[in-house]
């Protein structure tokens, strides 16, 4: 590769292959470095028995943002990727029957707030002008802005005090709305981007007005399609990406990194670096330098988000009655998030996330058979360092069961297939620090400039990209961070 307008990405996850589309459209020659053996990261995908298992990521919101990578270079998302809307975005259920389909049909959603309490409807509608005022804030102007200084970060201040965001999301839905299913259905977004209700800046309740906006999307194929479909989109534009090449070390010389070494001894010169990898295991691989060691250091003394305890299954019949995402609350809302993140306890009554992509796209499933996975928040490993080998198998039918007694109680019967994924998967597969399924907490002293920086601080040609740095975790966060960080590379 050339070594002046040449860039090395490690890792092909969702946010390295946005970074990577938008470097290679500017002309700079791209070479993405995969350490499995497919490209996307979380997003990627077993297929076993005829069905179809996306990882991790499943929601896809703000599509513009996506088909913005294929616009800067005329290009059609369309050509590659088929996204279809999902509707309801989320059925949220509670074991004591009530049950909220949640979209963006805005006089379907108020009717279902009102078959609760018709007395919620003005809380609810204030609640969604501030969520549409910290979406401006927030999303379309910070969203892909880098924070290199603390200057930036002051510029950002008097919007952020306005909306007052050191309060919780959590305690600015209370502020609306009094009834304690609906504080829980408009605040258990943060958990799908690893942070607390309770504690997440107020700030990320520009989730509800993003989806409210654009919807809720599904690539056909599963989230892994759309993986393919940038990685087909940045091969167009003469980009490599190389699989099974794992990066164990970033070469630095005169205080700048000149390319990396793989675990094979190969080695790969550029005039910049970007990591879409864990942030610890990144500084790590500056191997020999001091500087990379206080940063490993420093990193690992904060907070990171809960992993996940994924159980994947497919089971004989079809099943229209359930929609393609569900949510089946726990009787212990807030008791049940101090498990996780303060109290290092493993509950025995999790809450639960449930895709069925093929409610959607029956492709993903055999004929007359069903996709499932089943996800429950866990603490990570630096909380709760269980043995998952023995733990997993018990674990796993604690999540059935919770599926079973609320969705299908025959559930163990239709069973064909079966897998699951623990925080040491993440840790082993991902190189994840303590297993985090989405690197860094999103506590507002852990956002914008108290993040980890775009670039980095000391070495001009070291960048980041992905969960870990501004602004976050979710397809719309990493996909914004690749959009700040390409600007700065660019």
């Amino acid at each position: 590769m050339p070594h002046g307008r040449s860039a090395i990405v490690i890792g092909a996850g969702l946010g390295g292959l946005a970074l990577a589309i938008r470097l290679q459209s500017a002309g700079i020659a791209t070479l993405v470095l995969e350490g499995r053996d497919q490209p996307g990261g979380r997003a990627y995908v077993w297929r076993r028995d005829g069905y179809t298992f996306d990882a991790g990521p499943t929601v896809i919101t703000d599509p513009a943002c996506l088909q913005e990578l294929w616009q800067l270079s005329g290009q059609d998302m369309a050509r590659d990727v088929d996204l279809v809307p999902v509707t309801p975005f989320y059925r949220l259920l509670w074991n004591d029957g009530t049950r909220f389909d949640y979209g963006n049909d805005h006089d379907a959603l108020e009717a279902e707030i009102s078959a609760i309490d018709p007395g919620e409807l003005e809380g609810y509608r204030r609640f969604l002008a501030y969520s549409s005022a910290v979406y401006e804030e927030g999303y379309v102007k910070l969203g892909s802005v880098p924070f290199l200084n603390f200057g930036a970060m002051m510029k950002a201040a008097p919007a952020l005090a306005r909306h007052r965001a050191w309060r919780s999301v959590y305690d600015v839905v209370s502020s609306y709305v009094r009834d304690d299913r609906l504080r829980q259905a408009l605040s258990f977004h943060t958990l799908l981007v690893g942070g607390s209700p309770m504690r997440t800046s107020s700030i990320y309740a520009l989730i509800h007005r993003l989806e409210q906006k654009d919807g809720v999307w599904f690539a056909r194929g599963g989230t892994n399609a759309l993986v393919n479909g940038m990685v087909a989109l940045f091969e167009r534009l003469g980009g490599r990406v190389e699989l099974s090449q794992k990066v164990a070390r970033i070469l630095s010389q005169d205080g700048r990194v000149t390319g990396v070494e793989t675990s094979s001894g190969q080695r790969h010169e550029a005039g910049m670096v970007a990591s879409n990898g864990d942030l610890v295991q990144t500084y790590d691989m500056l191997k020999g330098s001091d500087y990379g060691r206080r940063r490993a250091s420093s990193l690992r003394r904060k907070r990171f988000s809960p992993s996940l305890f994924v159980v994947h299954f497919g089971l004989r019949g079809d099943f229209p009655q359930i929609a393609h995402h569900s949510i089946l609350f726990s009787d212990r809302y807030g008791e049940l998030v101090a498990d996780i993140y303060d109290r290092a306890t493993l509950p025995d009554d999790p809450s639960i996330y449930l895709h069925h992509p093929s409610a959607t796209d029956p492709d993903m499933a055999p004929p007359g058979h069903s996709t499932f996975y089943a996800l429950a928040p866990v603490p990570h490993l630096g909380h709760l360092a269980a043995d998952w080998d023995d733990l997993g198998a018990r674990y796993r039918e604690i999540v059935l069961g919770r599926v079973r007694d609320r969705l299908i109680p025959d559930l163990f019967n239709r069973l064909h297939t079966c897998f699951h994924y623990t925080p040491r998967d993440f840790e082993a597969d991902l190189g994840a620090h303590v297993g985090s399924a989405f690197s860094l907490e999103p506590r507002l002293t852990q956002s914008a400039w108290f993040r980890a920086h775009n670039r980095d601080d000391h070495i001009p040609n070291l960048f980041f990209v992905g969960a870990g740095t501004h602004p976050g975790a979710g397809i719309p966060g990493v996909v914004g961070s690749a959009k700040a960080t390409a600007g700065l590379m660019i």
